[in-house]
């Protein structure tokens, strides 16, 4: 640990706020290595990974909810029923019995999925995982005055009535609101979980790769505070975690690798530094002044354009399109940006061309998207209509049409023309320097439209905390979503339903919402695929074209890790490294 002295005294399926080039960004051409290399894989040794970031969003397996640290903590800390496979390539989107001994037993048409827990599994005490404690940890979504920003997919899947308000009669295992009509829907028989569904949901199994399925001792369970110290199923557990500071995980002892088919606890330590300057952070990784260090974040543009032009690093690094959509949430509700009109108006007058070259240029960039759902998806994407392929859209921005949408509604809505030219438009976004560059492009270009754009720049490890609090959250949010599994049913209705578990829009009274919502309802309903599709590309039209999010793009990624790192394959249903499979060269 001592290689960080220096830098610490210079000195983080949502997508990650601080990604960069303003969130403005499927898998791609891989460059650099892959799992091949497992059967030279050593032991021991400390796996060193840095962040501009403060802290994690979130380390509570009910809240996690971003790619990154989904693969980063099922890999190290913490078990599911069921898990992605661990590999590269698209058999990586396969599942695998994780605690569970398969990947679920379905019948009564889907309605009904039972899991049977594998023998041996212990949590980091020695003491057993049984049926109770996941029972207990699927149970702490419903929580949601505690549990916040974490997956909806079990609370809206489980077969239990809900409120006059829409939300669930059961409030979760603090206030025990409701507790038999979870009993009835959750049920222990000796060793077996029986989930009980509202409806049929030939996926379900899916929705437990996410951690808000992972088990929970209850005797262990720190309500809000867990979200510092969970206590690990895992090969590792955490000895330290200070935020702006570090995390420290070290080997389970309790773990036993013949409960658990293919993770593998390469290094001794795992060590997160939290905190770093992006200069320091990339001169570490350009310099490979350490190592045996995977950056979590991108570098800055610039020195994206050295690390790959390097013919030294081909090894060190990977250039991929992502699973995610990147883009501009609208808050439609009352006050905000509750005028189509406005809305428009900001989308045409941004100069998307500016910040595809300050953010890499098409080769690490990406494209401008037309879509909530990425082309990735295949059978539920189809082009929109209007947004990037309306004629009056510029990718260098089109001022003049911009300013002729808000002067027309001058005298029809006051408020909103006041908000756009007086009072100023306010954009959240995670704090970091591209995104501090990219605001000022932004700003200057609605200017030049008449239009007032302030940002409001949020610490990237508090980023998704306070946008998804309604009451923090302002006009625009920069966002992005990825597919959970390959249906947009996993877009759709999470990113724009008021019961979805991402809905930055607030567009739940907008008058453009009911038949919204009927539309979205009769797509999860749908049981043929094809007709499902059909539904999905007719609500993502429908999304577009109220402009509740713009400019989404359909964006790459790029990853950078030190020479002294083996086993790095690119995972594809999480976007993001194979964490598991990360060793030390000694």
């Amino acid at each position: 640990m001592s290689g960080f002295k220096t830098a610490k005294a210079v000195l983080g399926r949502r997508v990650l706020a601080t990604t960069a080039a303003l969130a403005l960004a499927t898998a791609g051409v891989l460059v650099g290595t892959t799992s091949a290399d497992a059967a030279s894989a050593q032991t021991g040794g400390t796996l060193y990974f840095i962040t501009h970031q403060d802290q994690f969003d979130h380390v509570d397996p009910a809240r996690v909810y971003t790619g990154r640290d989904i693969a980063f903590f099922n890999s190290y800390l913490y078990r599911n029923l069921v898990s992605y496979k661990p590999v590269a390539g698209s058999a990586g989107s396969s599942l695998v019995g994780d605690l569970a001994t398969n990947t679920g037993v379905p019948s009564n048409k889907a309605k009904d999925w039972s899991f049977t827990l594998k023998p041996g599994i212990t949590w980091e005490d020695g003491s057993a995982i049984t049926c109770a404690d996941v029972k207990y940890g699927v149970s702490r979504a419903f929580a949601s005055d505690v549990i916040t920003d974490g997956p909806q997919y079990l609370v809206q899947a489980l077969d239990i009535p809900t409120a006059a308000d829409g939300s669930s009669q059961y409030k979760g295992p603090y206030k025990k609101t409701g507790q038999a009509l979870y009993d009835k829907a959750v049920v222990c028989k000796g060793n077996t979980i029986t989930f009980h569904l509202n409806r049929s949901f030939a996926d379900f199994n899916y929705a437990l790769t996410y951690p808000a399925g992972a088990p929970v001792k209850a005797s262990k369970d720190t309500g809000d505070k867990y979200d510092l110290r969970p206590f690990a199923s895992g090969p590792y557990k955490i000895e330290k975690y200070a935020i702006g500071d570090e995390m420290h995980l070290v080997r389970n002892s309790k773990w036993k690798k013949s409960s658990d088919s293919f993770r593998t606890p390469y290094p001794d330590d795992i060590v997160v530094r939290f905190g770093l300057a992006e200069d320091v952070r990339d001169q570490i990784m350009l310099q490979d002044q350490i190592p045996n260090t995977v950056s979590l974040d991108a570098l800055t543009a610039a020195n994206i354009r050295i690390f790959f032009a390097d013919p030294s690093k081909k090894n060190q690094r990977f250039n991929v399109y992502d699973p995610y959509v990147r883009y501009a949430a609208m808050n439609v509700s009352k006050g905000h940006m509750d005028n189509l009109t406005l809305r428009k108006a900001v989308f045409f007058a941004i100069n998307t061309q500016a910040l595809i070259d300050l953010s890499g240029g098409r080769e690490f960039y990406g494209d401008p998207g037309d879509n909530p759902v990425k082309p990735v998806l295949g059978l539920d994407y189809a082009p929109t209509k209007g947004n990037i392929h309306d004629p009056n859209w510029k990718i260098t921005g089109n001022p003049d049409y911009a300013k002729s949408l808000v002067e027309s509604i001058k005298s029809s809505d006051p408020a909103a023309y006041k908000k756009a030219t007086v009072d100023g438009i306010v954009w959240d976004i995670a704090n970091s320097a591209t995104n501090q560059k990219a605001a000022v492009l932004i700003v200057d270009a609605a200017k030049a439209a008449g239009i007032i754009i302030k940002f409001n720049f949020i610490p990237g490890g508090q980023y998704y905390s306070t946008v998804q609090n309604h009451d923090k959250q302002n006009d625009i949010s920069s966002a992005g979503w990825g597919a959970d599994w390959a249906n947009a049913s996993t877009v759709i209705p999470e990113l724009f339903t008021k019961e979805g578990g991402f809905n930055l829009s607030q567009n739940w009274n907008d008058a453009a919402y009911p038949a919204f919502k009927k539309l979205s309802d009769s797509g999860k309903a749908e049981t043929n695929r094809n007709k499902q599709a059909a539904i999905w590309k007719k609500a993502s039209q429908y999304v577009m074209d109220q402009y509740w999010i713009i400019r989404p793009v359909f964006g790459k990624t790029q990853h950078f890790w030190g020479s002294k790192v083996g086993g790095v394959y690119y995972w594809e249903p999480q976007g993001t490294f194979g964490f598991g499979g990360l060793w030390v060269k000694n």
